[in-house]
């Protein structure tokens, strides 16, 4: 069976925002076909080089925390700039809430870790944080920390003596960083835009607002009950409203928002509001 386009997928994601009556006179109305089925996103996550546009590394992490070997293989071409995330997938170090069990590794993912900085074996992780000078080797030092005893570690060392401001740089821009940990690094408006620079994101409602183009952001949430189921919900309570208050049951609005879909450049948001407003 042929697979929806990435536009017919991303539409498919938005009718589902609708109620089922609404979705199907839809579709009978402007010829839409029905959305991907499980068994259509599942070999198209298999299939990574297909996946949609660059993810912004937060979404990355929202997928790893499944601890699904398939999904980590999958997502780890995002990962290159994320030597820390990298490592940790090599080493079979769970990212899901409570999840304490190694996760095995697929074969395609047996190559070399990255980096392991100087002087980690002598100076130890909090001591090699310390030591940090530049933001080359902040990244490549903040690349050692990896699991949940680790980040309360660095965290309790921030706040007994501050870390190098490349250090905390390095450490705030990991998407897996802890809330709290976070906190102590600062929160100056440059800070938070660094962060949204780094693709580190607040949760899914960010990313579904004000991410784009729309059809790359709408294309992986169509997936998000597979990727990220956890999360998911999230982002499609934050479209949900304006996709009611500018499409709702308007058959030509859904029609302009198809044909435009493909091209838009906005976010979600600028999309279905555009589309509303030609109809």
């Amino acid at each position: 069976m042929r697979e929806n386009s990435s536009s017919q997928r991303a539409v498919g994601f938005l009718l589902g925002l609708v109620d089922e009556p609404t979705a199907e006179r839809v579709r009978a109305r402007t010829g839409l076909p029905a959305p991907d089925g499980p068994e259509a996103h599942l070999r198209r996550i298999r299939r990574p080089w297909a996946w949609p546009g660059r993810l912004p590394v937060s979404v990355a992490l929202w997928i790893l925390e499944n601890d699904d070997p398939a999904l980590n293989s999958a997502v780890c071409r995002h990962l290159t700039t994320e030597p820390g995330l990298y490592r940790a997938v090599l080493r079979g170090i769970p990212f899901g809430p409570g999840r304490t069990a190694r996760v095995p590794v697929e074969s395609a993912l047996s190559g070399e870790e990255p980096e392991v900085p100087e002087g980690y074996a002598r100076l130890g992780l909090v001591g090699c944080l310390r030591a940090v000078a530049s933001m080359g080797t902040g990244r490549t030092a903040a690349s050692m920390v990896l699991t949940a005893d680790d980040w309360r570690t660095v965290g309790e060392a921030d706040r007994e003596r501050p870390l190098p401001g490349y250090a905390r740089w390095a450490l705030s821009v990991r998407p897996d960083c802890p809330p709290d940990v976070r906190a102590g690094f600062g929160s100056h408006p440059k800070f938070t835009h660094r962060l949204r620079q780094a693709g580190v994101l607040e949760g899914p409602a960010l990313y579904a607002l004000s991410y784009e183009p729309a059809v790359d952001v709408l294309e992986m949430l169509a997936m998000g009950g597979l990727l990220f189921p956890r999360r998911v919900r999230e982002a499609e309570d934050a479209l949900r409203p304006l996709v009611r208050e500018h499409l709702g049951e308007r058959e030509e609005a859904w029609a302009v928002l198809a044909q435009l879909m493909e091209t838009f450049h906005g976010t979600a948001p600028e999309l279905v509001m555009t589309a509303g407003a030609i109809a």
